[in-house]
């Protein structure tokens, strides 16, 4: 989905103490906009983590590889989304169809994505005997 152009980038910030302080000069520079004494409305969430990102990604890789259960990784992921219920429903002819949601940075936060990280870990190791930890050995 394209971004609003009205939209800014997230500013991420580090708490000290009661005070929030940009993180990167960029951060800290998109702060300095604001009047001093402004009130600001922010949204509170812990950013997401890429390496956890790149790990389930990889991850999927290697179960393709070693069960050739999908045709690649994409495919993979739809299957665990359904499986594991983190789905959107649509209402197509009167009926309730479930489609895989999305797991982007946007739509869903760190500890949603640790939840979801471990329930697809778990379908995958039920349904194709595939643990990260065999994933680690075979390499």
């Amino acid at each position: 989905m394209a971004k609003k152009a009205s939209e800014n980038p997230p500013c991420y910030v580090i708490r000290d103490g009661d005070r929030l302080i940009g993180e990167m000069e960029m951060d800290r520079e998109t702060i300095r906009q604001f009047p001093a004494g402004q009130r600001i409305r922010v949204e509170l969430r812990t950013g997401r983590v890429p390496d956890r990102l790149r790990f389930y990604w990889a991850f999927l890789r290697e179960v393709v590889k070693a069960t050739n259960c999908c045709p690649n990784e994409k495919v993979l992921h739809q299957l665990v989304k359904l499986r594991t219920g983190h789905t959107d429903d649509v209402i197509m002819g009167g009926y309730v169809i479930k489609v895989p949601a999305s797991i982007s940075f946007e739509n869903m936060d760190e500890p949603t994505f640790c939840r979801f990280l471990d329930s697809a870990i778990e379908f995958i190791a039920l349904e194709f005997g595939v643990t990260p930890e065999d994933v680690e050995r075979a390499a």
